[in-house]
């Protein structure tokens, strides 16, 4: 793993607390886990385990309690700091599964002065003692979240650092670009010529390259964590929830002869060949003088401007026309149009991707077609099932590399126009607080509290 730096700034205090908690699942099964973290581990082991314990040993004994008698017999493990998952003496008492039995073993050892744990506590102080650094915090949390394979491969590549060296990477070529610039101001009587003597604006150029790649891959793999908002519009009857259906692969929106079926819309999570989309299938899209299909017309609208991409579902049968719907629509959404039920119209299955949105003929009846849409789906979300260098990324990373590269080309444009060395220094300063924000390296005890609040209790 990639451990924080040690001159990381921290705005997070560390307690002297002892914390334990249960971290495995609150049912019944044949192990359960009791995990603490801190100095008072000692006090555990004389009094709860009544012997000294071998450091990453695992020793068999009895968990005893207050009046001598025998709560359960178990595995011990005992991390002596710095060499655990907190930095922390860190003790773990594995027994028998009872949530009964794991609650009794848990109060005993809080009456030894131990506070129970926050959501996430464990996983914090692993971050606040430079264990860890914030991305693969949070795919610590994404590993325990995946469901599929690829997700968990990718969080695992998160925790394991690769995601973190990236974003080194890149801090440490934004401090060699500053540090010069800065002492070009620092040292102007020298005339020293920041332009051509250190090449500033070729490498300007590559960090500027380097972090567009970083960024794609960031955004692909927020789009595996998160998955692809995709909202299917259309007018009335023309086979929206059919498509959601035949996505989905299983009846979940009503579907009949009768226009205006879809009153509200209706969201599904699914999955393409591990590719995550949330779907939205709306009300038809048409004039109205029904206040409730007004109200899922209006929601409809409300659902496509927040969307990732909007599927503008149309009738191949009918001819049907799109120029007032695309009016409907937001320019900046990306846009699919699916011309529907080719098996009334004769047209064989077929995907355009030459002109200025994306044209799919397809049958949600009979599933011709539906795999082009799935693979165009897929390759628009830059999601590759087989990819062995995706790692998962949050929206919060997604937006502080945008804000960096922002930075970045705001710093060449000032090179250009010659506006100066300090507004580059100014720019590439936003830039590496930017990319800071990703690791933890700038933060604040509201995202701290925002990030590991989401954990489970126990990790």
């Amino acid at each position: 793993m990639v451990a924080a730096s040690a001159s990381t700034r921290r705005l997070a205090t560390l307690t002297t607390d002892t914390i334990a908690a249960i971290a495995t699942p609150p049912a019944r099964g044949g192990i359960g886990i009791v995990r603490i973290s801190g100095e008072l581990v000692e006090r555990v082991c004389r009094e709860v385990l009544r012997q000294d314990l071998r450091p990453r040993h695992a020793h068999f004994l009895p968990f005893y309690d207050t009046d001598d008698s025998i709560l359960d017999s178990g595995v011990a493990l005992l991390f002596p700091q710095p060499h655990s998952f907190t930095g922390e003496h860190v003790l773990e008492l594995h027994c028998h599964g009872s949530p009964m039995l794991l609650d009794l073993l848990l109060r005993r050892i809080t009456r030894l002065g131990i506070r129970l744990a926050r959501p996430g506590e464990f996983s914090e102080r692993a971050f606040l003692n430079g264990k860890i650094d914030l991305i693969q915090a949070e795919a610590i949390a994404d590993l325990i979240e995946s469901s599929t394979e690829t997700a968990a491969r990718s969080a695992q590549r998160s925790l394991q650092g690769e995601f973190s060296t990236l974003i080194h990477e890149l801090r440490d070529a934004l401090i060699g670009i500053r540090s010069f610039l800065e002492a070009a101001i620092d040292f102007s009587d020298e005339e020293i010529d920041y332009l051509t003597e250190s090449n500033t604006a070729q490498r300007l150029q590559a960090l500027s390259t380097r972090l567009e790649e970083i960024l794609g891959s960031a955004r692909k793999g927020s789009v595996l964590r998160e998955g692809l908002t995709v909202v299917i519009a259309g007018r009335p009857n023309v086979g929206k929830s059919s498509l959601l259906n035949r996505l989905a692969q299983k009846d979940l929106a009503i579907v009949t002869d009768i226009a205006g079926t879809t009153r509200d819309a209706l969201r599904e999570y699914i999955q393409i060949d591990g590719m995550p989309l949330h779907i939205v299938d709306t009300a038809g899209i048409h004039d109205s003088e029904d206040p409730i299909e007004q109200e899922g017309i209006r929601r409809a609208h409300t659902a496509i401007a927040s969307a990732d991409l909007t599927l503008l579902i149309l009738d191949d049968s009918t001819n049907d026309a799109d120029d007032d719907l695309l009016a409907q629509l937001p320019p900046e959404i990306p846009l699919i149009k699916v011309y529907n039920k080719i098996d009334l119209s004769g047209r064989s299955a077929s995907i355009d991707e030459n002109e200025n949105c994306v044209v799919v003929h397809l049958s949600a009846k009979t599933g011709l077609g539906i795999k082009l849409l799935q693979e165009h789906l897929k390759k628009m979300a830059g999601y590759e099932s087989d990819s062995a260098h995706v790692f998962t990324a949050r929206r919060r990373h997604v937006d502080a590399l945008e804000r960096a590269h922002t930075a970045v080309t705001t710093a060449i444009l000032h090179l250009q126009t010659g506006s100066g060395a300090e507004l580059v220094a100014e720019e590439l300063r936003l830039a590496q607080t930017s990319v800071g924000e990703i690791t933890g390296e700038f933060t604040t005890e509201d995202l701290l509290g925002s990030i590991f609040s989401s954990f489970c209790i126990g990790k």
